[in-house]
């Protein structure tokens, strides 16, 4: 049977069954589209990466000998739409049948299922034979529970998959070595340079131009630095794993202005698109630690595991159990507008200025950069989420919206009202200053409230408890600071409130 399959940009998965023998029946189907390039305003680094890696994934393909259709973004012919590019596609070859990979995208899983209802021939979808969970396991696993807590899922993840286990018992007698995982690196011990992937890629940056895609951010041609082969994401994983992995948890939530990767693996978009699992991923890791086990210490490990075995697979789970009404949500009810300095890093604050320019230049921040400096402001500034969600999708190349919205509306903004986080996750100076050495040098006194060189986090973090006291009243995870709040005096309060309110009017000011 004459079958068209649709590969989309986030399933560059090699190891497919799909793909493990020449069907000369078969035509595979990838596409640059304005689609996928407009949907939300994305980082220049992205679009090329998720293209470079997508074309790099249809050489392969052929190289094997399978049958591939590719459509640049920059072709006359190309229809720049996922319905009339299936649809034209199948009448132009006369298929007798279409089938998909399943989307991680609500959106796209949507507009398949539309698009294959109207198509007048049989299709079918497959799983993309990535995750270690299926879409549902998440909702199951929690079904009949109130709270949705990531450390059981994570253990339940431990056992199914028998990863660092000793019988029913963690290995090393702890599951979760978070509080090993904060300490601030202070320029010792040295961190190995990036892995050198460097490629020029000028000339699709041209081809971007040319097709008048809009784009944020900034970029080197002749430096790009990202994976996307699965080979480069391969030699990507091997460096981090020699290299990187002994201190990795140790120094995974510090901060410093003069390294930007720190000991952070930057495998998360070779993961995304699929060019590498995250089981290939884990094994790697863990076989490096049984090589060294008198050098890196379980903590290491363990951390690096939580994030990719735990957090992205739990992520994904809630991210199809509450989708769609998820993209929605705004349970404390934010609809403040997303400061200027978020597109552009002026601003006198040292912390959002290296975190967003870092993001600017490299369309990459790690985990406590994007949640306790870029969310914590927006959070207490009280931004609408709908505006933060789209900074976060456009600007990461990691970012696709299964593991960005979850993390965002729901980790860092608190706007699904706790069905991720049992908290919101907001902080005054004092926790930026306590994981890295941003509050040096900055313009604004890390230890001052209301003053005007008073750092802006101080007054913002009271004014958000005192505005949301409603809200998290009966929360028992924030009595201690709820306590605090009810003993500031009058006085205090009102000087807070005043310094807040002009901040957030005023936020490129400041």
């Amino acid at each position: 049977m004459k079958t068209l399959r649709l590969i989309l940009g986030d399933q560059l998965n090699l190891q497919h069954s799909w793909f493990q023998e020449v069907n000369p029946d078969c035509v595979y189907l990838l596409a640059e589209m304005r689609q996928e390039t407009d949907y939300v305003k994305h980082h220049i680094q992205k679009v090329i990466g998720f293209f470079l890696a997508m074309r790099s994934f249809a050489d392969a393909l052929k190289s094997q000998g399978h049958q591939v259709v590719y459509y640049k973004i920059g072709d006359e012919d190309n229809p720049q739409n996922l319905e009339e590019l299936i649809s034209r596609e199948v009448d132009k070859h006369r298929f007798e049948k279409f089938e998909y990979l399943l989307p991680d995208e609500y959106r796209l899983d949507q507009q398949l299922k539309k698009i294959t209802q109207s198509l007048k021939i049989e299709s079918s979808h497959r799983d993309t034979e990535h995750f270690l969970t299926e879409r549902d396991t998440l909702k199951d696993f929690f079904k009949g529970k109130k709270q949705l807590v990531m450390e059981s899922f994570y253990r339940m993840m431990r056992k199914k998959y028998d990863i660092m286990m000793d019988g029913e018992e963690p290995e090393g007698g702890q599951w979760n070595y978070d509080k090993s995982n904060r300490k601030k690196w202070k320029g010792d011990p040295a961190i190995p340079a990036e892995l050198d992937l460097r490629k020029d890629v000028s000339a699709i940056l041209e081809e971007l131009r040319e097709a008048g895609v809009s784009t944020i951010g900034n970029i080197e041609p002749s430096l790009f630095n990202w994976p996307t082969t699965r080979d480069e994401g391969l030699e990507l994983l091997n460096y981090f794993k020699k290299n990187l992995l002994i201190h990795f948890g140790d120094f995974q939530d510090a901060l410093h202005t003069d390294e930007k990767f720190l000991f952070h693996s930057r495998l998360s978009f070779a993961m995304n698109v699929k060019m590498i699992s995250p089981k290939e991923v884990i094994d790697a890791v863990i076989s490096q630690y049984r090589e060294q086990e008198e050098k890196i210490h379980i903590s290491q490990v363990e951390g690096f595991v939580r994030q990719i075995l735990g957090w992205r697979e739990y992520m994904r789970g809630i991210y199809w159990k509450e989708m769609p009404a998820y993209q929605k949500k705004n349970a404390l009810g934010n609809h403040n507008p997303l400061p200027d300095f978020y597109w552009t890093g002026q601003t006198k604050m040292n912390c959002l200025k290296h975190s967003i320019g870092q993001s600017l230049d490299e369309a990459y921040a790690h985990h406590i950069q994007r949640l306790m400096v870029t969310g914590n402001y927006a959070l207490l500034t009280q931004t609408d989420p709908d505006e933060v969600d789209a900074w976060y999708l456009g600007i990461y190349i990691d970012a696709i919206e299964w593991v960005e919205i979850t993390n965002t509306r729901g980790m860092s903004q608190f706007a699904d009202g706790g069905i991720v986080a049992t908290k919101p996750y907001v902080s005054s100076a004092n926790y930026i200053n306590k994981m890295g050495n941003y509050c040096s040098g900055c313009t604004y006194d890390h230890n001052k409230k209301t003053s005007e060189d008073a750092c802006p986090f101080n007054a913002l973090y009271w004014n958000f408890l005192d505005a949301k006291k409603e809200v998290f009243k009966d929360n028992p995870r924030m009595g201690m600071m709820m306590n605090l709040l009810a003993k500031k005096d009058k006085k205090e309060m009102d000087q807070i409130r005043k310094r807040a309110r002009k901040i957030i009017e005023h936020p490129d000011q400041f």
